[in-house]
């Protein structure tokens, strides 16, 4: 495995600047999980421990993405948070598991080049938070500030917050991020499952805004119920924030089952399409979620534009 200092800096936001300059569509990568599933991951298991059993299969994940054209690809550690761990008793590996995390994606993408960048991926506690729960909102800074401090210590160039719900949890969350390092490029992603509202309640309109003005530097929606319903979500932002980055990361449907597994049945040529309509609506940054695999981010290059870095 290549090695880095735990205690360089992340690189500068002159990175993400740079990617932002150059013209067209920037790719992001597609699913994690569904791809540890299809390599025998059960249910139930933490997909963060596979970053040490498994680190050669999570690499070439990465570099399927990689080759796929993605430019912006995520570390495999959605749930890498205390709170998310403690389910499965690993609270204690927060800095093993992330920051080991960050060094397979970082080595990986420095493999192919270096054309990318490496996304450090924060995903929701797993907890509600207070009032209507029980997570404090320091207890949430801190858990949240902990996972990012590992990450940025393996080599991330910005942090991906992604999947929330709630406006107070994505809100501390960054609030995390920013006590660990107040430059790093943020993306912040919630999900628009509920008629076009999250399961908290927030509208696209009010998710913007609210992202825009605690520092985020592109926004969007992720995972829910298809792409259909992310391009409503990109269209409505951007019709109150046409400035703003705008990031559609959408699942790829929802699955079926078949013959006792979750099967997601969407192909490569639907997403291929509806990529072009994200785009057209909007979105600036766009891959896929639940479902999405190598194949589906190269029919969504092709059809993008998306030249192979």
């Amino acid at each position: 495995m290549m090695e880095f200092d735990p205690h360089r800096e992340a690189p500068a936001a002159a990175a993400w600047d740079d990617l932002l300059a150059e013209p067209g569509t920037i790719l992001a990568d597609g699913a994690m999980g569904t791809m540890l599933f299809e390599a025998g991951l059960q249910f139930g298991d933490p997909p963060e421990v596979w970053n040490l059993t498994q680190p050669d299969l999570v690499r070439r994940i990465h570099r399927g993405y990689l080759d796929a054209g993605a430019r912006i690809l995520l570390t495999n550690t959605f749930g890498g948070n205390r709170k998310r761990l403690a389910l499965t008793g690993h609270e204690r590996r927060v800095e093993e598991l992330n920051r080991t995390a960050a060094i397979l994606l970082r080595a990986e993408i420095e493999s192919a080049g270096g054309v990318a960048l490496a996304a450090g991926d924060i995903g929701p506690s797993g907890e509600i938070m207070a009032p209507l729960g029980t997570l404090d909102e320091h207890e949430a800074v801190d858990a949240f500030a902990e996972q990012a401090s590992a990450l940025i210590a393996g080599g991330v160039d910005l942090i991906w917050i992604e999947t929330m719900s709630d406006l107070a949890e994505i809100h501390a969350a960054i609030r995390g991020v920013r006590e660990v390092r107040h430059d790093i490029p943020i993306i912040a992603t919630m999900t628009f499952d509920t008629r076009g509202f999250t399961m908290m309640g927030v509208s696209p309109e009010k998710a913007v805004a609210a992202l825009v003005e605690w520092g985020a530097n592109a926004i969007g929606g992720n995972c829910g119920n298809g792409p259909e319903e992310v391009v409503r979500v990109i269209e409505r932002m951007h019709a109150v924030a046409p400035e703003v980055t705008l990031v559609a990361k959408s699942n790829v449907g929802m699955p079926q089952l078949v013959e006792g597994r979750a099967v997601y049945l969407t192909g490569p040529d639907v997403m291929a399409v509806r990529g072009v309509e994200m785009r057209d609506a909007g979105a600036r940054i766009i891959g896929g979620c639940c479902g999405s695999t190598p194949a589906h981010l190269r029919a969504m290059a092709d059809a993008l534009g998306v030249a192979p870095a």
